[in-house]
């Protein structure tokens, strides 16, 4: 394994540059996958990263030595950093120090919906497009469309979120989702605090799509008339609403429930 001990090396400087730059990943097609979760969720399911890096300090971590082990067997360049240069490229506190840099998926043109999907127009927040991927992944869902203007799923603190969920799904991104909702084969459900019928009011037992919004404004009115059905969540209190990772979740697994007691 390579050492690398300068600051002013050429590999490490641009190391710094992607990790400290969300354009320089969007224009060098780059991400950093920052732990060891993270990095062990893509060698099982995508395969080699581009280089890995691990701060001295993990080494010899039982959870890291595998990690480079599998990545020697694949020729990954795999190189060491003091500990006091790996903090500068990480985002995470008290952590193990291993980070994968990997090619970011690229762009894809978004099929029509045919099967169990989420939909998210202008989603803000990192940690709630990571924690909705997540759920998908977990609930079963193999599609996520995310309209122009949502957070971009490959940022480092989505990743973080979605816990590996990334590479599980397919995401489609800067989709237009009204064209997308207007030619779907499958009933488009938004959740609204308005709505009478409730989910569990619902015949989930058929594929159908979730469709989610702006965390302080919903889904755009002209989208959300276009959706087959507006349905919501019961809950007692006076909370107005779930936050609208929580409000997935609970969609998402009262779909899996409804679709695997059939079985």
């Amino acid at each position: 394994m390579k050492s690398i001990t300068s600051r002013d090396n050429p590999l490490y400087k641009e190391l710094k540059h992607l990790a400290g730059s969300a354009q320089a990943r969007r224009k060098e097609g780059r991400s950093l996958l920052d732990g060891v979760h993270l990095c062990e969720a893509y060698l099982q399911f995508v395969g080699k990263p581009s280089l890995c890096v691990v701060g001295e300090s993990a080494l010899q971590h039982h959870e890291v030595l595998p990690l480079i082990v599998q990545c020697e067997e694949r020729a990954t360049t795999c190189i060491a950093l003091p500990d006091a240069l790996f903090d500068a490229l990480s985002q995470v506190e008290n952590g193990v120090n291993i980070l994968f840099l990997i090619d970011t998926p690229a762009a894809q043109t978004a099929p029509a919906l045919r099967g169990n999907a989420v939909l998210l127009d202008n989603l803000q927040d990192p940690g709630n497009l990571g924690s909705i991927l997540r759920s998908a992944a977990a609930a079963g869902i193999q599609q996520a469309y995310c309209s122009t203007g949502s957070v971009s799923a490959w940022s480092p603190k989505v990743l973080r979120a979605g816990m590996g969920a990334q590479f599980m799904l397919q995401i489609f991104e800067n989709v237009d989702l009204g064209e997308l909702v207007a030619g779907s084969s499958v009933p488009v459900l938004a959740t609204s605090s308005h709505a009478t019928r409730t989910i569990y009011q619902l015949d989930l037992r058929q594929p159908a799509a979730w469709l989610f919004g702006h965390e302080g404004q919903g889904v755009a009115p002209e989208l959300l008339d276009l959706a087959t059905q507006q349905v919501a969540i019961p809950h007692r209190g006076h909370i107005e609403s779930l936050n609208v990772a929580a409000s997935a979740a609970v969609c998402f697994f009262e779909q899996l429930r409804q679709q695997t007691s059939q079985t």
